[in-house]
C-alpha cells in the first residue's frame, strides 16, 4: 500500500450539511433556524451566561477571597526523601540533577516525616525544626539560605 492509495474507513467521514441552497435540499429558505427571532438573524444568539434579562448567576453570587501576590510556593521534601538520595550534600543543584525541582529558582523546603541514617549536609530554603533536629542529631548540618 502506498501514500496515494489510503483512503478513510467506510461510514468515518461525513459530509457538512449545506444549508441555504434551494428548496429542493430540504434545507433551504430559513435555513433550518426558523421564522424571525434573534437567534434567525446573522450573528443572533445571546452571550455566554445571559439568562434573559434576570440577573446571572456570576452576579448573584457573593465575591470570595483573593490570592495574594507574595504568595511563596514551596516544593515539599521529607527526610524520608533525602535518605533516598543517598547524597552527603543536598541543595539546589544536586536537586536539579536529579530532577526533584525543575530549577535552581525553585524554594525548597524539608520537613521531617521519615528518617535518615547518615549525616547529611542541607542548603535549602526552608527547615522544619523536627527535620533540623533529626539532621543535626546525627551530625550533620542545617544551612537556610
Amino acid at each position: 500500500m502506498k501514500l496515494h492509495e489510503l483512503k478513510y474507513t467506510e461510514g468515518s467521514k461525513k459530509d457538512v450539511t449545506r444549508v441555504g441552497r434551494g428548496m429542493a435540499s430540504g434545507k433551504g429558505k430559513t435555513s433550518t433556524r426558523g421564522h424571525k427571532g434573534q437567534n434567525s438573524r446573522s450573528g443572533g444568539g445571546v452571550r455566554v451566561g445571559f439568562e434573559g434579562g434576570q440577573t446571572p448567576l456570576y452576579r448573584r453570587l457573593p465575591k470570595i477571597g483573593f490570592t495574594s501576590p507574595n504568595q511563596k510556593e514551596y516544593v515539599i521534601l521529607n527526610l524520608s526523601d533525602l535518605e533516598r538520595l543517598n547524597l552527603a550534600l543536598i541543595d539546589h543543584k544536586v536537586l536539579v540533577e536529579q530532577k526533584i525541582i525543575k530549577n535552581e529558582k525553585q524554594l525548597v523546603k524539608v520537613l521531617g516525616k521519615g528518617s535518615i541514617t547518615s549525616a547529611i549536609n542541607v542548603k535549602l530554603n526552608k527547615v522544619s525544626k523536627s527535620a533540623q533536629a533529626e539532621i543535626e542529631k546525627l551530625g550533620g548540618k542545617v544551612e537556610v539560605i
